[in-house]
């Protein structure tokens, strides 16, 4: 057992490494020991490293070392993309030419189009152009969505583009362009994840999963039932063995580890399959709740700095006119989307109640302090179901333009949705 024990736990050293990476500042593990490694691994432990470098070479290693991480992080190179697209070849040339032979034609057959897909939505996510904005699509992506007076307000540029930025849209620092609708910057497709492929992004997340599993679980019966051949005596659980009897742990995991080595290949492919499926399930999983709450990564980013004025009692809101007159020099005329924002959100710097009859401040009536995101309302959030449309159909209209009278999917009676659910995502 000491080859598989040595690859099962670097396997999952990788794995938990990868997940405290990425999940490690989320918004929901603040204050969670995840958050505490991610830290420990991402900022104290790099700080320490410099340190020692200061004092043994006076500084000259440490530059080097933070321009290849940058580059690596927070560059654009396909360099873990090409290790992806290894990572599924390899272990596919090593897992099928044992497991071909032994499959039935259906099993083949459904093998062979969960194979295909992630290579397909991995294409397609990452050569897809995720919403790049530019001066002849920028009146476009305005009308894409409206501001929330929340999150995004009408008016700001930026700064590296020069051109106002739309509702939900975000420069990416690695693409060197403003995205819409932008949800994060992913380097296993060396792309962006923004309005024009998220759909692709979401399924070469479900195909990859669909494929860790399928082989996990497909290499396990396939070894299982090799096992049985020898070892008749042998079970899948060590308590089901000896024909309900129950053998030895030892013994047990001695046949685990003959039937690993016997086909290693098979094997080691099995193993790795079944250790990083939970980590792309849980992905998917988190992908599919931010579709449900109708936000981004990034949004989700911005909803934990809300969440932190509110309980700090900076935070205020008050109403925003439905009809209200648009000042059509930073705003369109006319969106697609069903709904528009019904509040204005403001922090104070002193945590004193702005002035009613302040007119710097879009809205209208008193003001009225927050205390939480439950008390707040997520424009973007119209539903589950139309939440899904909005990702798998990009820029579906969702009323008749211009002057939006005639709604579709029943949008005017929509169930308005509280950002509470953001945060706790």
């Amino acid at each position: 057992m000491g080859v598989i024990a040595t690859v099962a736990t670097v396997v999952l050293a990788i794995s938990f490494m990868v997940f405290v990476t990425f999940f490690g500042r989320l918004p929901a593990l603040r204050g969670t020991p995840i958050s505490w490694l991610h830290k420990v691994i991402w900022v104290h432990f790099p700080n320490l490293l410099k340190s020692i470098d200061r004092r043994v070479t006076g500084g000259r290693i440490s530059p080097a070392c933070v321009r290849f991480g940058n580059y690596m992080m927070y560059d654009r190179h396909p360099s873990v993309l090409i290790f992806f697209l290894l990572l599924l070849s390899i272990g596919e040339i090593l897992y099928l030419p044992t497991a071909w032979p032994q499959l039935t034609p259906l099993v083949k057959l459904t093998g062979t189009v969960s194979i295909i897909l992630p290579y397909l939505f991995l294409y397609l996510a990452a050569f897809t152009d995720p919403g790049y904005i530019t001066p002849a699509n920028h009146p476009q992506e305005m009308s894409r969505y409206p501001y929330d007076f929340t999150l995004f307000h009408p008016g700001n540029e930026c700064h590296t583009c020069h051109l106002l930025k739309p509702a939900r849209s975000k420069h990416c620092s690695v693409c060197k362009r403003c995205i819409a609708k932008n949800d994060h910057h992913c380097i296993f497709i060396n792309n962006c994840v923004g309005a024009n492929n998220q759909h692709w992004f979401i399924l070469l997340l479900l195909s990859t999963a669909v494929l860790t599993a399928y082989g996990g679980i497909l290499g396990v019966y396939l070894m299982a039932k090799r096992m049985n051949f020898f070892f008749p005596y042998w079970a899948l659980l060590p308590w089901n063995a000896n024909k309900g009897e129950g053998m030895p742990l030892k013994d047990w995991l001695v046949i685990w580890s003959w039937g690993f080595q016997n086909q290693v290949g098979m094997g080691a492919v099995t193993l790795l399959a079944g250790l990083t499926s939970p980590l792309v399930w849980g992905l998917l999983g988190y992908h599919a709740w931010l579709v449900y709450c109708g936000t981004t990564t990034n949004e989700s980013m911005k909803w934990s700095d809300w969440s932190y004025e509110m309980r700090e009692g900076f935070a205020y809101k008050r109403k925003m006119h439905g009809q209200r007159q648009k000042d059509l020099k930073v705003e369109p005329a006319w969106t697609r989307w069903p709904a528009e924002t019904e509040q204005v959100l403001v922090r104070t710097e002193s945590g004193q109640c702005p002035a009613e009859d302040d007119q710097t401040l879009p809205g209208y009536g008193p003001w009225e302090a927050v205390w939480g995101l439950k008390d707040v309302e997520n424009l973007y959030d119209i539903g589950f179901w139309d939440n899904l449309v909005d990702v798998l159909v990009p820029g579906y209209n969702f009323r008749d333009e211009p002057s939006g009278k005639r709604q579709r999917g029943g949008l005017r009676q929509r169930k308005k949705r509280r950002a509470r659910r953001i945060y706790l995502a």
